[in-house]
């Protein structure tokens, strides 16, 4: 037990020291983020944060983990997808590019045993064996994760906090499904989860607002893909018949956003990888929020999002799939009145603006 707690304040420390040289690397490298009329920061920004938190992150958990075969394979993945986000960062790369990296990174976990080789039926209860299924089940997770991930990254501390709340979740729900089943890997995987989270933590110091380092592709990535190898590491391995479901709602923020977007593009005839403003976090900024707010109010509800997953892990199924409704419907109705009201509030700045350049025209 000391050796881990050794390992958390080894993980926290890091970040807190390595932080400032790589902050002052990125400018030399060029991994900058340069303002436009879609992004919310005004002056250019450095980014590469995923190079701080894979430093601190990664070596510890393999150094401190009993895993051997599954922790090398989430270190690999996380190599790869480091190294993508790097380039990214640096270069800029195309998304269908960065989606056969990502593709890539996750069919390298699977030859060490990370991959979902079940579903159970959270009706019945009865178990389905993907068979081979297993492989493209588990690449489609990882990736849609990863891009998760990366597409809330709009805002200082965004992304960080909702994965250092995701990371949370799962190492009480592995805790209690150890105290439940006695199973020895649900503990490594609680201080997996625990290893990742405190390294958040020590990199929102500096990247919560007003950030001076942005998590960048490198950092964003990096973090959907840890926590979706990590699910299927606990999560998906327990045989309750909410399992399936669990790991979806504790990534409810991130996928919900990248669901609406997909739905959203495709409405609007858009390229699903065209960037746009119509993000979650962009809702609330035109609802008048201001930025550190807009951050708080989505991490409540990453937070309200979390207790369900735990409450879930501990009911009935069918207690479970009567709370899933209730939170579905909460989501749905919520969501649909900010985006409208945000629309509606952002025609009348339109509006405003159109009729001050109108005076401005005159005189």
């Amino acid at each position: 037990m000391l050796m881990k707690l050794l390992a958390l304040a080894v993980a926290f420390l890091s970040v807190l020291m390595l932080t400032p040289w790589v902050r002052a690397k990125a400018v030399v490298w060029g991994a900058v983020d340069l303002p436009n009329k879609r992004k919310i920061h005004l002056g250019t920004m450095p980014r590469l944060g995923g190079l701080v938190i894979y430093l601190a992150f990664v070596p510890v958990a393999v150094l401190s983990s009993s895993m051997d075969l599954p922790i090398f394979g989430l270190a690999l993945g996380a190599t790869l997808i480091l190294l993508l986000g790097i380039v990214d960062d640096i270069k800029g790369l195309s998304p269908w590019v960065k989606l056969f990296g990502q593709t890539v990174a996750a069919l390298s976990v699977i030859p060490f045993g990370i991959k979902v080789g079940f579903i159970t039926n959270p009706f019945s209860g009865d178990l389905f064996y993907l068979g081979v299924l297993a492989i493209p089940v588990t690449v489609l997770w990882l990736v849609a994760v990863t891009n998760a991930v990366n597409l809330i990254d709009g805002l200082d501390g965004l992304a960080g906090g909702v994965s250092c709340i995701s990371a949370l979740t799962m190492a009480v729900i592995a805790y209690l499904q150890f105290k439940t089943f006695g199973d020895l890997g649900q503990l490594e995987i609680v201080f997996l989860c625990l290893i990742l989270a405190t390294s958040i933590l020590g990199f929102l110091k500096y990247n919560f607002y007003p950030a001076s380092i942005f998590l960048g592709d490198s950092g964003s990535m990096l973090l959907g893909f840890s926590l979706g190898v990590i699910s299927i590491m606990g999560l998906t391995k327990s045989v309750t018949a909410i399992s399936v479901i669990i790991p979806v709602v504790v990534m409810g923020i991130p996928l919900l956003d990248v669901f609406m977007a997909i739905i959203r593009r495709y409405r609007d005839q858009k390229p699903i990888f065209q960037p746009d403003r119509g993000h979650l976090h962009h809702k609330l900024l035109d609802l008048g929020m201001s930025h550190p707010k807009a951050v708080l109010v989505i991490y409540g509800v990453g937070l309200v999002m979390g207790s369900s997953a735990v409450v879930m892990s501990i009911l009935t199924t069918n207690q479970s799939m009567f709370l899933l409704f209730i939170l579905a419907s909460m989501v749905i109705i919520a969501t649909n009145k900010i985006r409208a009201v945000s629309f509606i509030r952002r025609q009348e700045l339109d509006r405003v603006k159109v009729q001050s350049l109108g005076v401005k025209a005159v005189k």
